[in-house]
């Protein structure tokens, strides 16, 4: 029997691109839309899964309904002479009247009861007049710059202390690395949300604008100030052990 034709409806229907820089995790979405008058299952798989997360992965998709599947690329070094071979697929088949368990319906299935649509993945960095501002630049660059110190710190932590010290303290520098990330997306969301509200009302007195700003401009030292509590406390250990 012939392969049955996909019954989803893809957008986009063939690439899925990714706009550097890539320091940080980058997200695009995939959406997938049933216009059948059935349910519809469906698995969302890569060639590369240890450098995707994709959510949710699988599911039901109800008779004309769609869902919008995030496809989040892990930070990595990008070579731009490097051409990318990720490639993803989205298999689905018509959900059983009678379906309760999602996963033996996937394992029972017929290969003709199958669809799939492949998409390939595109890695571009932002145009000229897209670059990020000097802001968002000198904070990657800081970023990149704490990392690098507080692994050389662990490692001279590690040299001076025993096993179980030096292992306390790289958990927690890691520890605080994590809580520097998660503010930086709670701010960024801020900042955000503060833009998305001036261009839908517009200040009513200077004093308006100048709260916006000010809430905008404390991403920089609130994470800076986090950020070097990572060095301050890896530096008062080690010095800490020496008087000691």
């Amino acid at each position: 029997m012939a392969k049955q034709e996909q019954v989803l409806q893809l957008e986009p229907q063939h690439e899925l691109r990714f706009k550097g820089p890539f320091t940080d995790v980058v997200t695009t979405t995939l959406k997938l839309n049933n216009p059948s008058e059935k349910n519809v299952c469906f698995k969302v798989k890569t060639t590369a899964p240890r450098r995707y997360c994709v959510r949710p992965n699988s599911g039901v998709i109800d008779a004309g309904t769609s869902i919008n599947v995030s496809v989040m690329l892990q930070p990595f070094d990008y070579d731009p002479n490097e051409k990318s071979k990720h490639k993803f697929m989205v298999q689905s088949m018509v959900a059983p009247s009678d379906m309760t368990d999602i996963e033996g319906v996937w394992k029972e299935a017929k290969p003709e009861e199958l669809m799939d649509s492949k998409l390939r993945c595109v890695f571009e960095l932002p145009a000229e007049n897209e670059k990020p501002h000097d802001s968002d630049a000198n904070r990657i660059m800081s970023t990149s710059a704490i990392k690098t110190e507080s692994s050389s710190l662990s490692k001279s932590v590690s040299s001076s202390l025993d096993d179980g010290e030096a292992k306390k303290v790289i958990e927690e520098c890691r520890r605080l690395q994590i809580e520097v990330q998660r503010l930086r997306e709670e701010n960024k969301l801020i900042k955000e949300d503060d833009g998305l509200r001036m261009r839908r009302t517009s200040p009513v007195a200077s004093g308006t604008s100048t709260g916006a700003t000010s809430v905008m401009k404390e991403e920089g030292p609130t994470t800076r100030l986090l950020a070097l509590s990572v060095l301050f406390f890896i530096i008062g250990v080690i010095t800490g052990k020496l008087v000691l």
